[in-house]
This record gives C-alpha cells, sequence and structure tokens, in this order.
C-alpha cells in the first residue's frame, strides 16, 4: 500500500532522474552578495554498509573546491555520523587538502543512521551564518521519517536547500530523501559504484550553485563538457 506522506511518483531512468536533478538545481533560492564566499556542508553516512564507497566519496570532492575558485571559492565543513551516536563536524575548511586529509582520518564503523542529527546542525550553523546548500551521501534511514521531515522544514523556513545523492535504490531511502530535498528546495540523485565521473560532475554543480547562485551554475555549463553539459542545455 502507498505510503500518504510521500508524493506520488512513476519510474525514470537514470537520465531522467539526472535531468530532473539538475533541473531542481537550477531552481534552488541561493543568492550571494558581492564578495560573499559560499558556504557548503558536505555530509555523509559513515556507517559500515558505506566502506566499500567511502573512498571514492574521499577523491570526488576535491572538484568541488576545483569548480568554484573563479568564483569567489567555497567554504565547506565536512559532517559525518557512525557508530554508537557518533556525530562529527570540522571547521569550516577553504582547501580540498584540508578537506581530504580530514576524510583519509575517518574509518566507518557499525551503526544506525543519524540524519536528523544533520539536518538539526545545519539549522544552527546556518541561523549563525548563511550556509547555502548541505550535500549528503547516504544509502538507507533507519530512523522516524516525520521527525526528518519536520527538521527538513526547518531548513527551507531558513532558506537552505538539501542536495540528496543516494547510493543504491531502496525504496524507503528514496522516498524519503526526494521528500527532504523537496521540502528544502533542493534534489535528489541516485549513484551507485559505477557513477564515479557523474557523482564529481554533480557535486561540482551543486558547489558552484552554493558559490554563485544560479548564473554561476549556468556559466558552468557553458563551460562544462559531456553528458552534464548536455543535461543542462535541455533544461533551456
Amino acid at each position: 500500500m502507498a505510503n500518504d506522506r510521500y508524493p506520488s511518483e512513476q519510474p525514470r531512468s537514470s537520465r531522467q532522474e539526472i535531468d530532473a536533478f539538475l533541473k531542481q538545481v537550477n531552481k534552488a533560492p541561493a543568492v550571494l552578495g558581492a564578495g560573499t564566499q559560499g558556504r557548503l556542508i558536505f555530509a555523509l553516512d559513515a556507517t559500515l554498509s558505506r566502506q566499500p564507497t567511502w573512498d571514492q566519496a574521499s577523491h570526488i570532492q576535491s572538484e568541488m573546491f576545483t569548480a568554484t575558485r573563479d568564483i569567489g571559492g567555497l567554504q565547506i565543513q565536512l559532517c559525518y555520523y557512525r557508530g554508537f551516536g557518533e556525530f562529527e563536524t570540522t571547521p569550516w575548511l577553504r582547501n580540498t587538502t584540508s578537506l581530504l586529509n580530514e576524510m583519509n582520518n575517518v574509518s566507518c564503523r557499525a551503526g544506525r543512521t543519524q540524519i536528523e542529527r544533520l539536518l538539526q546542525h545545519a539549522c544552527r550553523e546556518t541561523r549563525r551564518d548563511k550556509v547555502q546548500a548541505v550535500v549528503f551521501i547516504g544509502d538507507c534511514v533507519e530512523e522516524t521519517v516525520d521527525q526528518l521531515f519536520a527538521s527538513a522544514g526547518e531548513l527551507a523556513m531558513l532558506g537552505t536547500p538539501v542536495f540528496m545523492f543516494q547510493e543504491g535504490n531502496e525504496l524507503v531511502t528514496k522516498r524519503t530523501f526526494k521528500h527532504i530535498a523537496e521540502l528544502t528546495g533542493g534534489a535528489w540523485c541516485h549513484f551507485d559504484s559505477s557513477s564515479a565521473q557523474l557523482l564529481k560532475d554533480l557535486l561540482a554543480a551543486v558547489a558552484v550553485f552554493a558559490s554563485g547562485g544560479r548564473r554561476a551554475l549556468e556559466d558552468f555549463a557553458q563551460r562544462k563538457q559531456g553528458e552534464v553539459l548536455k543535461l543542462v542545455h535541455q533544461l533551456k
């Protein structure tokens, strides 16, 4: 039986999912003042099921800094959860070496998801100093979805979109991640172990958006080659 808490959805191809993701990124309401450096929370599920793809996430994150160097740069805060209630955050980082060093010090541990804790952390951070976007990479949900949606609603009121990247295609996780993205004005996209280059490009697109808003994203799409450029052109 369908769950009334989730919006109805029709099956779609991977190409359609990516197309929809980029369209949502292009619509999200990030606005920066002149000289303002974008702030992005990069959050990861570091429970044991993510161990096989943790190295992949560690290597692709450098593209987020690289893509934003010409538009004022980006500050990134790494957040991750694992083990028995362990939730860690870093200072705000300004270069890819610092972020990679932080990620290299993390190992995955068995534990339950703490997505609500992440969303509440993002609320506190953006109340202190505006956070332009939150990126989350995970593969499951083990929490009460209504509480997640309430926290997502708080972020929506603060104007901080959440971009949910789902590893795998588990149905309840998909519905939950998509609804969090929709509530906050962000976007959802699915990836797997064969999608490293695509994930790298999409993370770069979100970073450009966080650093420079929609206009910067459009300029990035004009420079970018391959599938992302083709898909962004379709949006117009």
